[in-house]
């Protein structure tokens, strides 16, 4: 019996009645490859979207089950290319997306109730959404990675806008740092370090439990809601400290050594081994800056201030010999926006303790020091920052928007090369759309093969 042959007798067994009417169980709704497509997911997905603002225009039993179409051809390339997201990365995303579940819906048991899921089933089911997102953004980055329009094409772009087309650029400045991390006691790591002793002390000899002493005193706060377990990973999606120690585990009933890695101090469970994934738990704990040190940082920054506005000491020069910002180091300090790429941030992209410290200064001004929290550290660090430049809200042009444009450009220019490669495994790729889901008006009309 062929391919096609197979999902439409799978069709039919999945329904109550011959024809799929009324009565349905489930519906393999779209095959696409060897993949199908469930009317459960679909119903799913639409759930999801409202929860989230997502606004869908037109039909959602139309546009859901395609936008999941092109997905599985995403996710079938990007297989053969074998790229990967970063675990950590998917975590933080899908942490967020429950996070606002909860304040929209009012509470975690009555998110629950609305998915028909616990907690547990709806962070896997979101984990596999985000880490597949995160993958076909890097496989549209890799598809797209020739694009590069010169600037005698960027021109040519920018002269035959319409002048009504032409953006408004919003006022934007780029920012240079210093940032030290104010040193942590001897005395508070011995602290740190003796806790965790106790805690594998007493796991080992059966007077505790782990997962209860994570959800307990854990500082990984999402992960200690379930006990310090992180959920079956790959070596390669963990931090590699953690991973090393990780991985080497072997018994179930027994605690790993302390682990040092960026975000503090841990000791690990495993809890479960799946050919080259595992499944453990943690418990995090993160060292204290005393009052006395940060003050100390702050005074050391305050001379390095002075010295820079009397010119006595370039900001770069400072950079250099001070600076414990490994992403920034190596540039003059210069700051780096995430989302762009570019060195360019609206003030709402920056982080808050920095947009406050800008928002009144001028070109070259240099700031008071100040505490902040680095988020990919998560820890807090003192900081001066120079405005290294400013602009107000203009219409774009290509003196100061050179980057802009081309971005402008890059974007149709992206867009188009995708729709051709669409349409183009839409021709190589096995189709099937079960009846009652064919009449749609499709953004790529090929899923219908004649």
């Amino acid at each position: 019996m062929n391919k096609k042959k197979i999902y439409k007798v799978f069709i039919l067994l999945l329904c109550v009645l011959p024809l799929c009417a009324d009565n349905v169980i489930d519906e393999v709704v779209w095959v696409v490859g060897d993949e199908p497509i469930l009317r459960s997911e679909v119903e799913e997905e639409r759930l999801r979207a409202q929860y989230e603002g997502q606004q869908i225009a037109g039909d959602p039993y139309c546009i859901i089950p395609e936008q999941m179409a092109i997905q599985k051809l995403y996710l079938h390339q990007a297989e053969l290319d074998s790229i990967e997201a970063n675990e950590s990365s998917v975590s933080h995303q899908v942490d967020m997306r429950i996070n606002y579940y909860i304040s929209q819906i009012g509470s975690r048991e009555k998110m629950e109730e609305y998915f028909r899921k616990s907690s547990t089933e709806i962070r896997e089911e979101l984990m596999e959404a985000v880490r597949n997102q995160m993958i076909i953004q890097q496989l549209q980055g890799k598809l797209t990675e020739h694009i590069k329009p010169t600037p005698a094409e960027i021109r040519r772009y920018y002269n035959s806008l319409p002048a009504d087309s032409i953006p408004v650029v919003a006022a934007h400045v780029e920012v240079q740092i210093v940032s030290i991390e104010p040193p942590v006691s001897r005395e508070e790591l011995d602290r740190i370090k003796s806790r965790l002793r106790d805690f594998t002390e007493r796991v080992n000899n059966g007077t505790a439990d782990f997962a209860m002493l994570a959800r307990l005193y854990s500082e990984d706060t999402e992960s200690a809601k379930r006990g310090g377990e992180l959920g079956f990973v790959g070596k390669g999606q963990l931090v590699e400290a953690f991973a090393e120690v990780a991985f080497n585990l072997t018994d179930p009933k027994k605690v790993s050594r302390i682990v040092e890695t960026e975000y503090g101090y841990h000791i690990i469970q495993l809890i479960e081994r799946k050919g080259e994934r595992i499944n453990c738990r943690h418990i995090l704990l993160r060292p204290r800056v005393s009052s006395d040190d940060k003050q100390k940082a702050i005074a050391h920054l305050d001379t390095v201030a002075k010295l820079i506005r009397q010119d006595s000491l370039r900001f770069e020069k400072a950079v250099a010999l001070f600076s414990q910002d490994k992403q920034t180091a190596l540039n003059g300090g210069l700051m780096m926006n995430p989302q762009t790429g570019s060195s360019r941030f609206e003030y709402q992209e920056l982080p808050p303790e920095i947009a406050k410290q800008i928002y009144s200064m001028q070109e070259g001004d240099i700031s008071e020091p100040f505490v902040m929290m680095d988020e990919t550290k998560n820890k807090e660090v003192c900081c001066i920052v120079r405005l290294k430049s400013k602009k107000e809200v203009h219409k774009a042009n290509l003196v100061d928007d050179f980057q802009v444009i081309r971005g402008m450009l890059e974007q149709k220019l992206s867009s188009e090369f995708l729709d051709d490669w669409i349409r183009r495994k839409q021709r190589e790729t096995y189709i099937q759309i079960a009846p009652g889901w064919q009449g749609c008006d499709f953004q790529y009309p090929g899923w219908i093969h004649q």
